[in-house]
């Protein structure tokens, strides 16, 4: 490498849970800099949840870190080009990596659902995460599916 490796930014916590992985999931469900909108839809979510798991006595913030925990993937495929031909190659994902295409894959999955409001929609794919159903669990699947898949070619890793 030439350059340098860039320095981490420090995300801070976010105001209501003191909490530094919501502020990154804000983050993510964040468009054109509106940091205060998807902090709004992100409660409003949590809310909804809360209502639908009354009879639980885990709280919202825990069903999510629950649901996240869920739709994280362990391995993916990466193509790799090796002698003109293009082989699927399984392999390990990095923890921040994890976290990241598990928040995105909820998120992407929660916009495309049919339903009123975005928090609503976020709401119901936090509770399908969390029962271990939905989109976001069911790409989870599909990925380790097709590592598993292409496990003959692990020797390839680079």
């Amino acid at each position: 490498m030439r350059k340098a490796k860039p320095k981490k930014r420090v995300i801070l916590p976010d105001p209501k849970f003191n909490d530094q992985k919501v502020s990154k999931f804000v983050n993510h469900l964040m468009y054109d800099g509106k940091k205060n909108t998807s902090y709004e839809i992100f409660y409003a979510a949590l809310d909804i949840v809360n209502e639908k798991n009354s009879d639980k006595e885990k709280s919202a913030l825990e069903v999510w870190k629950q649901a996240l925990d869920n739709i994280t993937p362990q391995v993916e495929v990466k193509s790799r080009r090796i002698g003109g031909a293009t082989f699927q190659v399984p392999t390990e994902i990095r923890p921040d990596r994890k976290e990241s295409v598990s928040m995105k894959n909820m998120i992407a999955f929660a916009r495309k659902r049919g339903g009123k409001s975005m928090a609503d929609k976020l709401a119901a794919e936090i509770m399908d995460a969390f029962n271990n159903q939905g989109g976001a669990f069911k790409r989870k699947e599909d990925m380790h599916r097709m590592a598993e898949a292409n496990r003959a070619f692990a020797h390839f890793r680079f």
